[in-house]
Protein backbone atom coordinates (compact mmCIF):
# COMPACT_ATOMS: atom_id res chain seq x y z
CA UNK A 1 0.00 0.00 0.00
CA UNK A 2 1.53 3.38 -0.53
CA UNK A 3 1.55 6.47 1.72
CA UNK A 4 -1.08 8.01 -0.44
CA UNK A 5 -3.39 5.15 0.05
CA UNK A 6 -2.89 4.72 4.12
CA UNK A 7 -3.42 8.27 3.76
CA UNK A 8 -6.52 7.64 2.51
CA UNK A 9 -7.78 5.29 4.80
CA UNK A 10 -6.95 6.96 7.72
CA UNK A 11 -8.41 10.40 6.77
CA UNK A 12 -12.24 8.33 5.35
CA UNK A 13 -12.33 6.22 8.80
CA UNK A 14 -11.98 9.60 10.45
CA UNK A 15 -14.59 11.46 8.20
CA UNK A 16 -16.77 8.58 8.80
CA UNK A 17 -16.45 8.88 12.45
CA UNK A 18 -17.75 12.32 11.95
CA UNK A 19 -20.93 11.29 10.55
CA UNK A 20 -21.46 8.59 12.43
CA UNK A 21 -21.10 10.98 15.49
CA UNK A 22 -24.03 12.88 13.60
CA UNK A 23 -25.91 9.62 13.44
CA UNK A 24 -25.30 8.57 17.45
CA UNK A 25 -25.86 12.05 18.15
CA UNK A 26 -22.72 11.66 19.64
CA UNK A 27 -21.49 15.41 20.91
CA UNK A 28 -18.37 14.02 22.77
CA UNK A 29 -17.54 11.80 19.39
CA UNK A 30 -17.93 15.13 17.48
CA UNK A 31 -15.93 16.93 19.48
CA UNK A 32 -12.85 14.99 19.28
CA UNK A 33 -12.92 15.17 15.98
CA UNK A 34 -12.83 18.98 15.36
CA UNK A 35 -10.26 21.41 16.21
CA UNK A 36 -10.64 24.28 18.43
CA UNK A 37 -10.19 26.00 15.42
CA UNK A 38 -12.47 24.83 13.20
CA UNK A 39 -14.38 26.43 10.47
CA UNK A 40 -17.20 24.56 8.87
CA UNK A 41 -18.67 26.61 5.32
CA UNK A 42 -21.81 25.43 4.72
CA UNK A 43 -24.93 26.55 2.49
CA UNK A 44 -26.55 27.95 5.52
CA UNK A 45 -23.38 30.18 6.41
CA UNK A 46 -20.11 29.78 9.06
CA UNK A 47 -20.07 27.43 11.56
CA UNK A 48 -17.35 26.84 14.29
CA UNK A 49 -16.48 23.86 16.72
CA UNK A 50 -19.23 24.98 18.85
CA UNK A 51 -21.98 25.42 16.63
CA UNK A 52 -21.15 22.32 14.79
CA UNK A 53 -21.51 20.21 18.40
CA UNK A 54 -24.75 22.12 19.13
CA UNK A 55 -26.57 20.68 16.32
CA UNK A 56 -26.66 17.23 18.14
CA UNK A 57 -27.86 19.15 21.34
CA UNK A 58 -31.21 17.52 20.80
CA UNK A 59 -29.47 14.29 19.54
CA UNK A 60 -28.59 12.81 15.92
CA UNK A 61 -29.36 15.31 13.15
CA UNK A 62 -28.65 12.54 10.48
CA UNK A 63 -30.20 9.03 10.10
CA UNK A 64 -27.67 7.49 7.49
CA UNK A 65 -25.09 8.59 5.00
CA UNK A 66 -22.89 7.10 2.64
CA UNK A 67 -19.12 8.33 1.03
CA UNK A 68 -18.09 7.73 -2.07
CA UNK A 69 -15.78 8.75 -4.40
CA UNK A 70 -12.87 9.70 -2.00
CA UNK A 71 -10.01 11.44 -2.63
CA UNK A 72 -6.68 12.95 -0.66
CA UNK A 73 -4.45 15.22 -1.19
CA UNK A 74 -1.24 16.43 0.63
CA UNK A 75 -1.51 20.08 1.20
CA UNK A 76 2.02 19.95 3.17
CA UNK A 77 3.76 18.69 6.40
CA UNK A 78 1.01 17.13 8.46
CA UNK A 79 -1.51 18.57 6.35
CA UNK A 80 -4.51 17.24 3.65
CA UNK A 81 -7.61 16.98 2.73
CA UNK A 82 -9.98 14.80 2.07
CA UNK A 83 -12.80 15.50 -0.45
CA UNK A 84 -15.93 13.26 -1.35
CA UNK A 85 -19.26 12.87 -2.68
CA UNK A 86 -21.64 12.36 0.88
CA UNK A 87 -25.31 10.71 0.54
CA UNK A 88 -27.43 11.15 3.54
CA UNK A 89 -30.63 11.70 4.86
CA UNK A 90 -31.42 13.83 7.80
CA UNK A 91 -33.21 13.44 10.88
CA UNK A 92 -37.25 14.20 10.05
CA UNK A 93 -37.12 13.16 6.51
CA UNK A 94 -36.65 10.70 4.22
CA UNK A 95 -35.61 12.65 1.18
CA UNK A 96 -31.71 11.76 0.80
CA UNK A 97 -29.25 14.62 0.02
CA UNK A 98 -26.01 15.06 -2.09
CA UNK A 99 -23.12 16.78 -1.14
CA UNK A 100 -19.43 17.39 -2.08
CA UNK A 101 -17.12 17.74 1.07
CA UNK A 102 -14.00 18.82 1.47
CA UNK A 103 -12.31 18.69 4.54
CA UNK A 104 -8.95 19.85 6.02
CA UNK A 105 -7.62 17.59 8.38
CA UNK A 106 -4.44 18.32 10.95
CA UNK A 107 -1.98 15.73 12.13
CA UNK A 108 -1.75 16.07 15.76
CA UNK A 109 0.90 13.63 16.97
CA UNK A 110 -0.24 9.79 16.28
CA UNK A 111 -4.00 10.88 15.12
CA UNK A 112 -6.11 13.93 12.93
CA UNK A 113 -8.34 16.58 13.47
CA UNK A 114 -10.84 18.24 11.41
CA UNK A 115 -9.67 22.14 10.80
CA UNK A 116 -11.68 22.90 7.94
CA UNK A 117 -15.02 21.46 5.97
CA UNK A 118 -17.21 22.58 3.39
CA UNK A 119 -20.20 21.25 1.69
CA UNK A 120 -21.48 21.93 -1.57
CA UNK A 121 -25.08 20.62 -2.63
CA UNK A 122 -24.52 18.35 -5.55
CA UNK A 123 -26.91 19.55 -8.58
Amino acid sequence: MTDDETLLEDLARCERRVWQALVDGDMAADAAALDDGFLGVYPTGFADKASHIGQLADGPSVTRFALSDLRVMRLGVGYAVLSYLACFSRVGTDTPERMFVSSIWRQDGSRWVNVFSQDTPAL
